[in-house]
């Protein structure tokens, strides 16, 4: 029994605090992953989770555990067997030690997992939905339950006796039993002493002369049943069939019925066994999951305690230890969850989950145009689940029919059991395309699924290869060649997850589509080497594990040190589904010796502890649990736009770095670059869902960061809810940009928008005040830029060069509100209301420590100097001609709410231009050919390519300006940073009256050091 087995000295409780003392910045990944499956399960306490969606979480605790066991705990109780000393190299804590400190956090798990789905049950009882038990019945339901289960259930079970004189049955894993102790009906004829005696007896028995009755749960019974009553009453079927256990074992007397279930060591080695001359690796894989069903138990869940009888009988045959079993109220299988929402009133369903949504049609790809010829045209990359996998299924379908195509090379580590992307290959086989496909039929879990999968491909015509023997390949890749007028032409995707359009719908991932000829001829030789087993390094762009990738990223934070002690800007940003690799994690700690900051977003296991002095004072750990499941695998290298990023299929793991087939990958475009950083940004100002990793292994909520609104609520930043709808956004803008126009744009209206744009250029002054530079992206069209001693613009695509005079810091407020009056009356009512408000903003920005007034007093500059500049040219300035300058002026000078209500007038009358840009939107895509060339634009290194990639531009040069009104130097004490000037934005003209539009700084959050800035702005206007 494992008890026996992890006996240890009396001393080694000392010896391992010793050991940790030596390594305070490692923690063990076992006890990593149990504490990550914890904040899974809070979500099931989450009051700001819908109540049935609460229910799926505790059901994925449930899986998440099931599977650690199988897999993890199996390893470790095989390495526990092993007679040489194997200790972990983070903790250097042995096996045993392992699976102690295991078992003892499990049980203080479980008691946790039982209160959360009790809480979830009653309240959803208050909805009419009451998970029953053959108690709770009612006469009418036991009656219906009865009937069903002697038509539906009865016919398919298979009961059976278990004693010392029978074989002990095989328990399989995963599979629900009717675990009961059964005693002889005693003959009706004994005298009352007769019948003393033989209870008597009956009563001291041993566990080697008692019989146990055994129901397999029959795998083709459904599972919840549902019965008669008000609401949606069900009760489970494990517990249906208590019911009827005295019909079953009609010759016994029953007692102590109870649901068991055990779980199975599942990891095991697919290479043993090999017959290296003559095999088929298919049909060995077979052989090995039919040995899989048959190994060790780790565990014994049971939903009542077992008598001293029954575990005297039951755990020695199964070789498990008391410490081993886990009693529960909770179902033992908790997938009925996923399925409950059906059954439940579509009105009352609604409230209870997440509001369904669908994956966008990605905003950069022109549904009604090829998609194979836009990637031709530019390089795409689409994020999922907020965007849809489906331009990739259909460029596939498109590779499939092109007589052009020669090939379609691809890499299969998870496909859904019914996938269009697969059937897109197989037509393409069928077709005569050369298809081949690497199937990993190791992939955990998936192994039958791609074996039925790879059968159906070599029936179709598809070579199918399966990588090597000693490393699995999870790469993402796929390469289409074609020929064309001037040779041969790569179309190369990759991918941070799975073809899978089940978990692209669930799981954040990235899918790149490029005809780079350099990435293009580095896929042709990934896939030569796959055919050969040949690890190669021969790439020029690409990096490829096991040995390619550690390096590249150990020397890339090796440059982050070297900037650090030079004192060059520097950081790092990895995101990344765990990190376990201990020499990437020892690399992370030199750099915060060297005072390089790393921000570490890691969904689950970090064995990497932060915070630690002297070692990781300059690390920090976030995690996001929430709705949809972080995948995607981003590495950054130094700060803002200098940054480097890779995108990869790999983990920061050592078994993906030194024990896998993987791919990173630079981006190369800076609009593709921004993209990736505006998700980082977005995703890590998260106040909804983020949690921190402390020093003392506790995750902890963000709550300063959350908003009390004006009625007591809590109102906070889900990254992911904002993310879905912008992608939803940024799709409906491009529809209506490319057929609607601006028309449809106008009919918009009654917009109020709080806008929470957390890209933050660096990290500097991070004490409440202003960074060096905080860019904020308005609803499209409008992009303000704001830096701390030089101004921020808000340009149009299509304006004409005007340059508008900024306001002196020396003059006095009242002269930039006359010209405002002039063009815009204002009712009294209407200014006190608006003084009254500017009043509390300037209060609560002069508190916060924000540069008070920043945006109005700016804003007012600016409308008196387009007026002016309107006046010189006889002309009104129109809407798409304006060019807002954004700037600081001094505290004294904005302090007043006169000023602050003269500039919200100005704002109001100035941006009236931006009137398309309030819809609450990203802004709109921008064919190339209307980007007009500056001369500060010619003279970049780096021209955009389109404004709907968001790429940044050089500012228009003074010398630009048509009413030859030049904005003055700004003083040299003000110039603390270096502009980095925004993207220029379409503004497009209307034929209704223009909108107006007001931009108010109301708020700055001051976030805890070393993370990024955000400032709040409200944002509103009307049509």
């Amino acid at each position: 029994m494992v008890a026996k087995k992890q006996q240890t000295h009396d001393n080694d409780s000392s010896s391992h605090k010793k050991r940790l003392e030596r390594l305070p910045y490692m923690q063990n990944r076992e006890l990593s992953w149990l504490t990550f499956n914890k904040r899974v399960l809070d979500q099931g306490e989450d009051s700001n989770v819908p109540l049935l969606e609460r229910l799926t979480f505790v059901s994925i605790f449930s899986s998440n555990l099931q599977e650690f066991f199988m897999v993890r705990v199996g390893s470790l109780t095989d390495l526990s067997l092993i007679k040489k000393e194997i200790r972990d190299n983070k903790t250097l804590m042995t096996p045993e030690e392992q699976l102690n400190a295991i078992y003892q956090r499990c049980h203080e798990l479980y008691p946790e997992q039982e209160r959360i789905f009790l809480s979830i049950q009653d309240q959803l009882e208050e909805y009419g939905i009451r998970n029953l038990q053959v108690k709770d019945l009612s006469d009418e339901q036991r009656e219906f339950l009865h009937s069903y289960l002697d038509d539906h259930v009865v016919p398919s079970l298979s009961p059976q006796i278990i004693n010392a004189r029978h074989p002990f049955p095989h328990f399989e894993n995963g599979k629900l039993y009717i675990l009961l102790r059964l005693n002889e009906e005693l003959p009706k004829d004994l005298s009352e002493d007769e019948e003393a005696k033989a209870k008597k007896k009956a009563k001291n028995v041993g566990a080697e002369d008692v019989n146990f009755g055994l129901i397999p749960l029959p795998r083709q019974a459904k599972r919840l049943i549902l019965l008669p009553g008000e609401g949606t009453q069900f009760i489970l079927l494990e517990n249906a069939l208590k019911l009827i256990v005295d019909e079953v074992f009609s010759m016994y007397s029953t007692k102590r019925a109870s649901v068991i279930c055990v779980t199975r060591n599942a990891d095991i080695d697919p290479n043993a066994d090999i017959d290296e001359i003559d095999y088929d690796y298919r049909e060995h894989m077979k052989r090995i999951l039919k040995k899989r069903a048959r190994l060790t138990p780790v565990r014994l869940e049971t939903d009542t305690a077992l008598s001293a009888v029954t575990k005297e009988f039951l755990l020695p045959r199964l070789n498990i230890d008391a410490d081993q079993v886990f009693v529960t109220n909770v179902p033992l299988d908790m997938s009925y969850a996923w399925g409950l929402p059906d059954l439940v009133d579509p009105e009352i369903a609604a409230k209870l989950t997440n509001k369904p949504f669908t994956p966008a049609w990605p905003a950069c790809i022109d549904q009604n145009r090829s998609v194979m010829q836009q990637v031709i045209e530019h390089d795409k990359l689409v994020s999922y689940p907020y965007q849809s996998m489906d331009p990739f299924i259909n460029l596939l379908r498109e590779a499939a029919a092109d007589p052009a195509v020669l090939s379609i090379k691809i890499t299969l580590y998870r496909l859904a059991s019914q996938s269009h992307l697969a059937e897109a290959l197989l037509a393409a086989a069928e077709n005569g395309k050369e298809v081949t496909a690497l199937f990993e039929l190791r992939a955990r879990f998936d192994e039958s699924n791609n074996i039925e999968w790879s059968q159906r491909f070599e029936q179709a015509g598809a070579h199918v290869i399966y990588g090597f023997r000693d490393y699995k390949v999870h790469s993402k890749i796929c390469v289409i060649t074609r020929t064309t007028d001037n040779g041969l032409q790569r179309i190369t995707q990759l991918g941070t997850g799975n073809y899978n359009e089940k978990t692209s719908k669930l799981y954040t991932d990235f899918s790149f589509m490029t005809t780079d000829p350099n990435i293009g001829k580095d896929a042709a030789e990934f896939f030569k080497n796959m055919s050969l087993e040949n690890i190669s390094t021969n790439y020029t762009t690409l990096s490829v594990a096991p040995l390619q990738i550690k390096p590249m990223i150990l020397e890339k934070i090796d440059e982050q040190i070297r900037r650090a002690k030079a004192g060059l800007p520097n950081g790092l940003v990895f995101k990344t589904n765990s990190i376990t690799d201990k020499d990437a994690i020892d690399k992370i700690v030199e750099a915060s010796q060297a005072g390089v900051h790393t921000t570490l977003f890691v969904r689950g296991i970090s064995c990497i502890v932060p915070g630690i002095k002297g070692y990781t004072e300059n690390v920090e750990v976030v995690s996001i649990v929430g709705r949809l499941l972080e995948h995607s695998r981003i590495y950054g290298f130094g700060v803002a736009e200098d940054m480097e990023i890779y995108l990869s299929s790999a983990d920061l793991m050592t078994r993906n770095m030194d024990k896998r087939v993987e791919i990173a990958w630079p981006i190369l475009n800076p609009a593709l670059k921004e993209l990736v950083l505006d998700y980082l940004d977005v995703s890590l100002s998260d106040t909804a869902k983020l949690r921190m990793l402390e020093s003392n292994l506790e995750y902890t909520p963000l709550e300063y960061f959350a908003e009390e609104t004006s009625d007591g609520r809590i109102e906070s930043f889900d990254s992911q809810a904002f993310l879905i709808h912008k992608a939803e956004v940024d799709f409906e803008d491009s529809v209506v940009n490319r057929e609607e126009g601006a028309i449809a744009r106008a009919a918009r209206s009654h917009i109020n928008h709080i806008i929470e744009e957390p890209r933050a250029t660096s990290r500097e002054d991070v004490d409440g005040n202003l960074q060096s530079s905080i860019d904020l992206e308005v609803p499209y069209p409008l992009e303000v830029n704001l830096t701390e001693g030089e101004p921020g613009v808000v340009t149009s695509k299509n304006a004409q060069a005007i340059d508008i005079e900024t306001i002196s810091h020396d003059e006095e407020p009242q002269e930039t509100a006359a010209p405002v009056a002039e063009q815009q009356a204002v009712h009294e009512s209407d200014r006190a209301a608006i003084a009254e408000k500017a009043t509390r903003i300037t209060s609560r920005l002069q508190h916060e420590g924000a540069a008070a007034s920043t945006v109005p007093t700016a804003a007012s500059a600016a409308m008196a100097a387009a007026s002016a500049a309107a006046a010189r040219t006889q002309a009104p300035v129109a809407p798409e001609e304006v060019s807002l300058n954004l700037g600081r002026t001094p505290a004294s000078v904005a302090s007043s709410p006169e000023t602050v209500l003269a500039s919200e007038q100005s704002a109001s009358a100035s941006t009236t231009a931006q009137g398309a840009g309030a819809s609450g939107q990203t802004a709109p895509s921008i064919p190339e050919s209307t980007v007009t060339e500056t001369p500060a634009m010619a003279a970049s290194t780096e021209v955009p390519e389109t404004v709907s990639q968001q790429e940044r531009t050089p500012q228009q040069p003074e010398t630009s300006s048509a009413s030859d009104v030049s904005a003055p130097e700004a003083k040299e004490s003000d110039k603390k940073a270096t502009v980095i000037p925004p993207a220029e934005v379409e503004i497009l003209p209307r034929d209704s009256e223009p909108a107006t539009v007001e931009i108010q700084l109301v708020e700055q959050f001051p976030k805890k050091p070393n993370f990024w800035k955000r400032l709040k702005f409200l944002f509103t206007g009307h049509f």
